[in-house]
C-alpha cells in the first residue's frame, strides 16, 4: 500500500515535506496525487491544507493524518469521508513555542512597550508606572496542550492565570472555569485575554462586541487561536472606545490580509503574519513516523480527532 502527501501548499514546501517524510519513513511508499498509478494502493493520507474532493475517491483510506495542529479547514470541507479516522498533530515542540510567542506579547503589553512605541515615534520621554506582574491577571481561553503549556509559562512568571475551556480542567496554580456559565465569571478582573481556542461551531465569532463588554475597561487582548474567532469591526471599535487598551493579532478570517485593510494601521493593533506557533517540520515529520509506524504494526491509532466537538 502507499501514503498520499496531499497539500495546497507552494511547491518547495511540498517537496521538503515529501524528502523528510521519506528519510522518516523509509519503508514506506510515500507519494503525490501527480504521481499515482492507482487510488486502490492508498491507504493513508497526509495532509496539510489538502485541496477538497479528492479524499473521497480514495477508496481504501484507512487514516488521516494531519500536518497541523488546527483541523478546523478540514472539518470544514463537505467532501471529508465520514468514516476515515483523523489524527491531527500533537507537538510538544509545538506547545512551547505558543507558550514563548504567549509570554512574549503578555510581557510587552505588561510592560507598555506598545505605548512606549508610540511616544518614541513622537520623540516623547515619559516613563510609567510599572506594576508586578502578580498584579495582573491574564485570562487564556482554551485549555488543550497549548494553552496548558502558556497558562504555566504565565505563572512562572509569576502572572496570576485564569483558564476557560469547554469543560471543566484542573491545572496547577490555574484557576478554571467552563463552559457559559462560567465565562461571565471568567472575564471579570482580567487584565489581558488570551485566546487559544479551536475554532470550532461554537467558538467561531467569540471575541465580538459581546464579550468584550463584559471585560474591564482597556483589557489588553491577543489573539492566537483562529481568525474565524474574532469579528474584526468589534476588535475595532472596542479599541477605539477604550474598552481594550491593545490589540495582538496573529490569525484573520482572510490571510494575508488586503493591503486596504484597516488593521494593518491601526495604532493600537499588533500585527503578526500568523507567526506565533509555526508547525516545526523535523519535530512534526518524527511525530507522524512514530504514529504511522505504530499503526502499522499494531493498527491502533493515535488520539483522534473528534469531529462532533471540532478537535
Amino acid at each position: 500500500m502507499s501514503i498520499l502527501l496531499l497539500t495546497s501548499v507552494s511547491t518547495e514546501e511540498e517537496t521538503m515535506w515529501l524528502k523528510q517524510l521519506r528519510s522518516a519513513l523509509p519503508e514506506e511508499d510515500i507519494r503525490l496525487l501527480a504521481d499515482l498509478d492507482d487510488i486502490t494502493d492508498v491507504d493513508i493520507a497526509i495532509v496539510a491544507n489538502p485541496p477538497q474532493e479528492v479524499l473521497r475517491t480514495l477508496p481504501k483510506l484507512k487514516l488521516i493524518q494531519s500536518l497541523w495542529a488546527g483541523v478546523d479547514a478540514l472539518l470544514g470541507d463537505p467532501t471529508l469521508p465520514e468514516n476515515v479516522p483523523l489524527v491531527r498533530l500533537i507537538d510538544p515542540t509545538l506547545s512551547a513555542s505558543m507558550a514563548e510567542a504567549t509570554a512574549t506579547h503578555v510581557l510587552a503589553l505588561h510592560r507598555d512597550l506598545p505605548r512606549y512605541a508610540q511616544q518614541q515615534q513622537r520623540q516623547e520621554w515619559q516613563q510609567h508606572e510599572l506594576l508586578r506582574s502578580s498584579d495582573r491577571t491574564v485570562g487564556i481561553l482554551g485549555l488543550g496542550e497549548m494553552g496548558i503549556a502558556s497558562a504555566q509559562q504565565l505563572r512562572a512568571l509569576g502572572f496570576n492565570v485564569r483558564g476557560w475551556s469547554r469543560s471543566l480542567k484542573e491545572v496547577d496554580g490555574v484557576e478554571c472555569f467552563a463552559g457559559q456559565g462560567g465565562l461571565e465569571t471568567f472575564l471579570k478582573g482580567l487584565d489581558m485575554l488570551v485566546n487559544l481556542l479551536p475554532l470550532t461551531f461554537e467558538t467561531k465569532g467569540i471575541l465580538s462586541e459581546n464579550l468584550f463588554s463584559q471585560l474591564p475597561k482597556r483589557t489588553g487582548l491577543i489573539n492566537f487561536g483562529r481568525g474565524g474567532h474574532q469579528i474584526e469591526g468589534d476588535v475595532i471599535t472596542a479599541l477605539d472606545d477604550g474598552q481594550l487598551s491593545h490589540a495582538v493579532l496573529d490569525v484573520f478570517s482572510q490571510e494575508p490580509l488586503s493591503a486596504d485593510n484597516p488593521l494593518w494601521r491601526h495604532p493600537k493593533i499588533t500585527l503578526l503574519p500568523h507567526v506565533a506557533a509555526p508547525t516545526n517540520p523535523g519535530t512534526a515529520v518524527e511525530i507522524v513516523a512514530g504514529n504511522i509506524r505504530k499503526y502499522r504494526k499494531t493498527g491502533q491509532l493515535p488520539k483522534q480527532v473528534e469531529r462532533s466537538v471540532g478537535y
